[in-house]
């Protein structure tokens, strides 16, 4: 059986590969084209990475810096802003309202002391399953190499907690 056309050989091991850490990732889509984008990759059976949960939004305009804050807070390791090309929007300028956006939510995470590269905003199609798989697998993997967001505190090992180590999760 042949691969399909987005995976190689060289990506076998990428994706077949189990790390002692899986990213949680979370995905705010645009309804028209990055969902629809996500959902071609789907029933295509383009293998990419499983470790993103994806919110569908009417437009990627709409997402406020404090939505990619809450997912933050709440546990997500990175976010994915993803929406349609310059000159495709259904609601004409959405996308460039997202660049707004976008900038301003970098300027917060930059004030935070996070990360840059735990944000990203992409511009994905309906027709793009092979580019949505592709931008899936590059942001696990840019996740993983900055590893847990800092965020939340991860619950201990049962032996912390005897010795009066912290558990909780901070929300």
């Amino acid at each position: 059986m042949s691969a399909t056309p987005a995976t190689t050989a060289s990506d076998a091991p990428a994706l077949t590969a189990s790390p002692a850490w899986n990213p949680n990732i979370v995905v705010f889509a645009c309804n028209w084209c990055s969902y629809a984008g996500a959902d071609t990759a789907g029933v295509s059976r383009i293998q990419h990475q499983p470790h993103f949960r994806t919110i569908r939004v009417m437009c990627s305009g709409r997402i406020h810096p404090g939505f990619v804050l809450r997912a933050l807070q709440h546990g997500a390791d990175g976010v994915l802003v993803s929406g349609c090309h310059f000159g495709d929007c259904h609601y004409m300028f959405g996308n460039h309202r997202a660049v707004e956006q976008f900038d301003r939510t970098k300027n917060l995470i930059r004030l935070l002391g996070l990360e840059e590269g735990r944000i990203r905003l992409e511009w994905i199609s309906a027709a793009e399953g092979a580019r949505f798989a592709q931008v899936i697998n590059e942001f696990t993997e840019q996740i993983r190499t900055l590893g847990p967001t800092p965020l939340v505190r991860r619950h201990a090992p049962a032996e912390g907690r005897e010795k009066g180590g912290d558990s909780a999760t901070v929300r």
